[in-house]
């Protein structure tokens, strides 16, 4: 027998290279990240790779020489990509469920021989499992934040209108007219007077009258927050900015106003080296977090309010004189209650009738007690009489709040500030109401200039600045 040595060395050759193209393939079969799953034509599994039985959980001798049919009725699939391609003989990508629980994203690609035959079925498997997951909570987030704005109008329509503006009297008209008047334009608004008159009223109810009870309305008091910490709530910070902050940062008070108000209450009180980047602000629109470089475009009103004396801050040098003039584009002043009487007895029942709603009462006031109150001059204003009605109401044995329910201060005329007012403010409040008990006992102004013992200068000065009514 002759045997063809160059043939076998030939043969040899190939099946060698056909081995080695085979354990090619294998490595690149096993070593892919995404599942593979290849079946024969008529759907018995013939090889499944290491991905895959990571990705389903589903072991390879659990399936091997398996007919997909059997392997969707006995619950390892909820429907088979396989079938799909041999009953459409086209590429076919389907979401699986495999072992009731597991979500996979599967596409089946058909094979053909050379007759035309479907000869093999190969899948390609990725796991979307964690992406169903977090498109899920996606959703529920989604709605979260819808049940939140919702919530968040209505506490806004609530903040906006929680009180009303109780007046008669014709200073306190033409004020609220003002307001009106530029409630819808977004000039910077200046608000001044004593503690306790009402500012924030006026700048809710030019907030409500212009941007809505749907825009925010943001209110910070810059006297109640500390110095290194008022930076950060009106600006804003990026993460690891300072010790103790947050690492995702956090915006601050002016980025929250967009498109809505900003009150900056007693900011008189406001640092000077933050009257600068205030002012900055104010005139460019836009801020930098603390630690950050990227500017912010901010479309928000800025209402300021303070019971200061700014103009002689400014003076003094305690106040930046241009943010100041940036401020009072339009200025609105408060007139302090005892100013304006007529609204005394308004106020009062309306107080009258909010604490008998609030407390389930059903008490009323008599006239003599409306006469006492009318007396007094009020060096704390609205909020005091708010107070001295509720203290009256609540002590009060029966159903009428009489005279001998008034503080004595009041119906003594005995005054004292509050405790707990600094030092200043109490002086400031004390020499109000010296000045207005004697410019009512006197008439004159000179003659309390006398009667006091100071210069009549001084007394003007302190007329002027405490908004006492002049000769």
């Amino acid at each position: 027998m002759v045997v063809d040595i160059m043939s076998i060395d030939k043969d040899s050759i190939e099946l060698s290279s056909v081995k080695e193209l085979f354990k090619e393939l294998e490595a690149i079969i096993s070593s892919s990240y995404d599942g593979m799953f290849i079946t024969d034509g008529k759907g018995f599994v013939l090889r499944v790779n290491h991905a895959y039985e990571r990705i389903t959980g589903i072991k390879a001798s659990e399936v091997l020489g398996r007919n997909m049919k059997d392997l969707v009725e006995e619950g390892y699939y909820d429907e088979s990509v396989t079938l799909l391609v041999m009953e459409r003989r086209k590429t076919v990508t389907i979401n699986q469920t495999v072992k009731k629980d597991r979500k996979i994203l599967v596409t089946g690609n058909p094979i053909f021989d050379e007759q035309g035959d479907l000869f093999r079925v190969v899948t390609n498997v990725r796991d979307i499992t964690e992406l169903a997951n977090l498109q899920n909570q996606l959703i529920k987030t989604k709605e979260q934040t819808l049940k939140y704005k919702t919530e968040l109008s209505h506490l806004r329509a609530q903040h906006i209108e929680d009180k009303e503006t109780i007046s008669r009297s014709p200073e306190m008209e033409r004020v609220i007219e003002l307001a009106m008047k530029i409630a819808d334009v977004d000039s910077t608004v200046l608000i001044s007077g004593e503690s306790g008159t009402g500012k924030e009223l006026i700048a809710k109810l030019i907030h409500k009258q212009g941007k809505g009870t749907s825009k925010p309305f943001i209110k910070i008091n810059c006297a109640a927050i500390p110095e290194q910490l008022l930076e950060s709530e009106l600006f804003g910070y990026e993460g690891g900015a300072f010790t103790g902050a947050r690492k995702e940062g956090k915006p601050g008070l002016f980025e929250l106003s967009h498109n809505g108000t900003l009150f900056l209450d007693e900011v008189g009180d406001l640092p000077l080296l933050l009257q600068v980047k205030l002012l900055r602000a104010i005139q460019e629109k836009e801020v930098i977090r603390v630690g950050g470089t990227k500017a912010f475009t901010i479309n928000a009103r800025i209402i300021a309010a303070t019971h200061r004396d700014i103009s002689n801050m400014v003076k003094l040098g305690t106040f930046r004189g241009d943010l100041y003039y940036r401020l009072m584009v339009v200025p609105i002043y408060l007139p302090p209650l005892r100013n304006r009487k007529e609204d005394i007895p308004l106020l009062i029942m309306h107080f009258i009738e909010k604490f008998n709603h609030h407390f389930g009462y059903n008490k009323k006031i008599m006239p003599k007690v409306i006469d006492k109150l009318i007396g007094y001059s009020w060096p704390g204003n609205v909020r005091e009489l708010e107070n001295v009605i509720e203290r009256m109401m609540v002590t009060a044995p029966s159903e009428e709040i009489t005279v001998n329910l008034v503080p004595e201060t009041i119906s003594n005329k005995i005054f004292l500030p509050k405790r707990g007012t600094k030092l200043k403010e109490a002086v400031e409040q004390t020499e109000t109401y010296l000045l207005d008990e004697s410019y009512k006992e006197y008439g004159s102004w000179n003659r309390v200039a006398e009667k006091l013992g100071v210069d009549r200068t001084t007394i003007f000065r302190k007329v002027v600045k405490y908004g006492l009514k002049k000769e």
